[in-house]
């Protein structure tokens, strides 16, 4: 990826009652359309070393249609009008996605229901379960057994035993340095690690984020800890309604304590390792990136979720385990985001991003349904979907008929933005 790419920042959106956008019933298969009930995957098969194999070389040949029936296809899922941009050719990713935030509108998919190790990526919704349940500013004295099964060759962020974090500084240890010593901390002030991974569990059945299978909060490799890159995407689009969430992942570099020897504490400072936030790897900086999650692991390889604007167009990226080096992963998400700004109304969508189950969408379904079942009574012409998402409102979280995500992103704490960064109104 060379030089910088033009752009925007993400900007504060009013949270409204705006229909989702319309998407193509052609692109709809009545009778895929079913979202399933919830299985937990079989585990991936061990090896002699109780280690998890390596997923299979290609994705099956069905696969989940939450979202819409394309979805479900193997493969990569587009659907061009005239003038459309070609999709990059040098995509190596086994899985990825790319969706409009605000509308929710798939605009194109390679195996975006194929379960995957998520490494690292598996954090978002860590913490988008545990954000609302620890107060920021509570302080915590971290115990020799809160860091006792912390993964061998994990990230770390530097919890040290007998010494007291803020809520704040470990959510900063999470996002910014991937921290699993910060992530088992905050799991054990939430009830401890099984609690965790069963409130996560949960939380990713509400979200319809169901390839999810979580067996550590932290997205170490683990037999049968799966997602998709649909999943991720969601999951995503779901923290990104939280300020915290935002501020956290949109912050580039921060101060973590460190030490303290009867004086003041020490502090040292710790880098997103996100680095087309930060541009380091040799990466030019992605302007208009804001957040959100990366990871690296032996299982998984390189994954990781993107958020960017340009505008007042807002996309998110999924890639998982692409071929080449450590920049890989973030070389295709920047071309799969050019492509994206670029593509905007040349597609038509390829299927949808689904609200939770208890947002309110009255006798309507789920928006994929109410597309494909007016479409039929049309005859098979485009319909108008209507459906419900989450919007912010006098900062708090809202659920509303009718409307679309929105984003209310304000650059966080850490390092100050440069004068042409600055939010646009």
């Amino acid at each position: 990826m060379a030089g910088s790419r033009p752009g925007g920042t993400f900007t504060c959106v009013s949270a409204k009652k705006t229909a989702l956008a319309v998407v193509s019933a052609a692109l709809l298969v009545p009778s895929l359309l079913t979202v399933p009930a919830h299985a937990s995957p079989p585990p991936p098969p061990a090896d002699g070393k109780g280690q998890p194999q390596q997923a299979p070389a290609a994705p099956p040949e069905s696969m989940s249609t939450v979202g819409g029936a394309l979805l479900g296809k193997p493969g990569v899922q587009v659907n061009p009008l005239a003038g459309a941009p070609t999709l990059p050719a040098t995509l190596t990713g086994r899985s990825w996605i790319v969706a409009d935030a605000r509308t929710g509108e798939v605009l194109a998919a390679n195996n975006a229901h194929w379960r995957l190790p998520p490494a690292s990526t598996m954090k978002m919704l860590f913490a988008d379960t545990l954000l609302p349940k620890l107060p920021k500013d509570r302080v915590h004295r971290v115990t020799s057994e809160e860091l006792a099964d912390v993964g061998s060759g994990s990230s770390l962020v530097g919890v040290k035993e007998d010494l007291e974090y803020s809520v704040h500084d470990l959510w900063l240890g999470v996002f910014l340095r991937s921290g699993n010593d910060a992530v088992h901390v905050l799991s054990a002030m939430n009830g401890g690690i099984e609690k965790t991974v069963r409130d996560m569990q949960a939380h990713a059945e509400e979200l319809q984020a169901l390839d999810t299978h979580v067996v550590s909060p932290d997205g170490y490799d683990a037999s049968g800890q799966v997602s998709s890159a649909y999943d991720l995407t969601l999951i995503a689009r779901s923290g990104l309604q939280k300020a915290d969430f935002r501020e956290y992942c949109g912050t580039a570099s921060a101060k973590f304590p460190g030490r303290q020897d009867g004086g003041a504490r020490e502090y040292f400072e710790i880098q997103n390792t996100n680095r087309l936030m930060t541009g380091a790897g040799g990466l030019s900086p992605y302007k208009g990136i804001a957040g959100v999650k990366n990871g690296n692991t032996t299982m998984a390889g390189s994954t990781f979720t993107g958020a960017a604007q340009r505008g007042d167009r807002q996309l998110l990226v999924t890639v998982m385990n692409p071929s080449g080096g450590l920049n890989s992963v973030y070389q295709e998400t920047a071309d799969l985001l050019d492509w994206g700004f670029a593509a905007a109304g040349k597609v038509k969508p390829v299927g949808e991003l689904v609200p939770p189950k208890s947002a309110d969408t009255s006798s309507f379904g789920s928006p994929a349904q109410t597309h494909d079942r007016e479409a039929a009574a049309a005859g098979g012409g485009a319909a108008g979907g209507r459906g419900t998402a989450l919007a912010v409102a006098a900062g708090a979280l809202a659920l509303v008929v009718g409307g679309s995500y929105a984003f209310n992103r304000r650059f966080p704490a850490g390092r100050r933005r440069r004068p042409e960064e600055e939010l646009l109104p």
